[in-house]
């Protein structure tokens, strides 16, 4: 069974239509990449797969769950615990250290005390940032940043983790570093990833690369 499945996904803005009937399937452990020019339609979608929008009409399943029958509340809660977003600006909170960031999620999902601050202890360190635990988010470079918006993304073991435009605010040496690590929480861990990028090294490196254009899946 693929761990995301779209059928028919349709969304409109007033009379204009945005999405014209996406089907698409995502296998675990597949890192995907969704490209396009600007206004194709790729936020959009992006959006309405991390159940952060509804379409218009269609179906979305995600690890096995029908996801919007679901209403608001169970809805949050499903996406809290099964989905991760890592964006182009991190969204960090400016009071709270890179750990307590990354914990943030975990908290909310009702999980242990101890046991969510020991996972996100395991994920800086994979992140390489065991010793900026205790810095505030501006106390870190922009790479450093985003790497604990990966961690916080991770913190849940979500079933799947969609990143837009993730590399988009960071230089060159940077960026490639974020690519890196998005393929080996593939290779190491099996995370499976749906990258809405305009880089087009990282489309390339993915597993598979839709484009999208006019609101339709083309390749």
């Amino acid at each position: 069974m693929s761990l995301l499945q779209t059928t028919d996904i349709r969304r409109n803005y007033g009379n204009l239509p945005v999405l014209k009937g996406i089907n698409i399937r995502i296998e675990p452990g597949e890192v995907v990449s969704i490209v396009g020019a600007s206004g194709a339609g790729k936020t959009t979608l992006l959006q309405i797969l991390g159940t952060l929008d509804r379409p218009d009409s269609g179906e979305l399943r995600i690890d096995g769950q029908n996801v919007f029958t679901l209403n608001d509340r169970q809805l949050a809660k499903f996406r809290n615990e099964r989905i991760g977003f890592v964006f182009q600006f991190n969204n960090l909170l400016p009071e709270f250290t890179a750990l307590e960031n990354v914990c943030l999620p975990g908290f909310i999902a009702g999980t242990a005390e101890s046991q969510v601050r020991e996972r996100a202890h395991e994920l800086l360190n994979i992140l390489n940032l065991r010793d900026r635990t205790d810095h505030l988010p501006s106390q870190l470079s922009g790479g450093e940043q985003q790497r604990v918006a990966v961690a916080r993304a991770l913190i849940n073991q979500p079933a799947i983790v969609f990143a837009d435009e993730p590399s988009g605010n960071l230089d060159s040496r940077n960026a490639e570093e974020l690519h890196q690590l998005f393929f080996r929480l593939r290779d190491e861990f099996g995370q499976t990833l749906v990258i809405v990028t305009h880089n087009e090294h990282l489309a390339d490196l993915a597993d598979r690369k839709l484009v999208i254009r006019d609101g339709m899946v083309i390749a």
